[in-house]
């Protein structure tokens, strides 16, 4: 009796999962990918006509999208070194502490619990015109004669946003590490001390090739997480000046919720996004076999 009923509760158990992400994965992935090819609209008397690949034509034509895109790659491309170095260097102080680990761990950590809304409220409020940092820079210590916009210009309010980003970002990538750090085996170290090397010898030789494969997910997950930033600049800038500060994911939200209701448009520019994405998993994937196979 028990042998039959295995399989059925085998198959059981794992028809849930499948129907689960059906609906709530692949569905809604080939419902954008549809989308993208009509000019969608939304109501039971709206008709969606097909429009083909317009939309696409649309997105890489329009000058605001390309330059979301651009912003998106340079908060990518600042924020997710500087958290995994970060991140990395606090998890080997904190593996290397015997003592009040779990003090430095809380601190680190917290901002990562957080809500991204009240930090970026808190960040806005510090980097104002009339904020916090420019009191300070004003009239504390009398160094510019004039508040300096930090979220009125593209390029300054970015860096605002990055900042926050990686303060945010550093206390999951310690978590991360630090894990890998405590899982490498003590023998290694034990080896590379009896061979006389340093502790930058050490970390470079024996710590970076054990952590390898954590180093490969964490940057894979933030790459993707930049891509995914909203919050930031949405409360920091809502893209402004003139859409100067717009992601892909604020310049996606205001096509598809503004007057003009481009949802189809929206949903060719998640698939941009989404190919960009599948790029550079590949190309970091690649990049990491191939160091692997040397």
């Amino acid at each position: 009796m028990n042998r039959k009923k295995n399989p059925i509760m085998l198959y059981f158990l794992l028809i849930l999962p499948l129907i689960y992400i059906s609906v709530f994965t692949f569905y809604p992935i080939v419902k954008m990918v549809i989308m993208s090819f009509f000019n969608w609209k939304i109501g039971f008397n709206q008709t969606s006509s097909f429009v083909g690949i317009r939309n696409y034509i649309r997105v890489l034509g329009d000058p605001i999208a390309i330059r979301a895109i651009v912003n998106t790659f340079a908060y990518m491309f600042v924020t997710v070194p500087l958290q995994m170095v970060i991140g990395l260097l606090i998890a080997q102080l904190i593996n290397s502490i015997r003592k009040g680990s779990l003090f430095f761990k809380l601190g680190y950590y917290l901002p990562v619990i957080t809500s991204w809304v009240i930090v970026a409220m808190l960040f806005k409020y510090i980097f104002a015109n009339r904020g916090l940092l420019n009191y300070f820079l004003k009239e504390i210590i009398f160094l510019t004669p004039e508040p300096f916009p930090w979220l009125s210009s593209r390029w300054s309010a970015l860096f605002v946003a990055m900042m926050l980003g990686v303060w945010k970002g550093i206390g999951w990538n310690m978590i991360i590490f630090l894990a890998a750090l405590q899982a490498v085996p003590k023998q290694y170290y034990e080896v590379a001390q009896i061979e006389g090397l340093n502790r930058w010898k050490q970390f470079t030789r024996v710590t970076l090739p054990s952590i390898r494969g954590t180093i490969l997910f964490v940057m894979v997950m933030l790459c993707i997480g930049a891509f995914n930033t909203y919050t930031p600049i949405a409360v920091l800038t809502g893209g402004n000046p003139a859409h100067q500060t717009e992601v892909v994911l604020t310049w996606m939200y205001f096509q598809t919720f503004s007057a003009s209701n481009k949802m189809g448009y929206s949903a060719a520019l998640s698939v941009i996004v989404a190919i960009i994405i599948a790029f550079l998993t590949i190309i970091i994937f690649r990049t990491s076999l191939g160091k692997d196979s040397k």
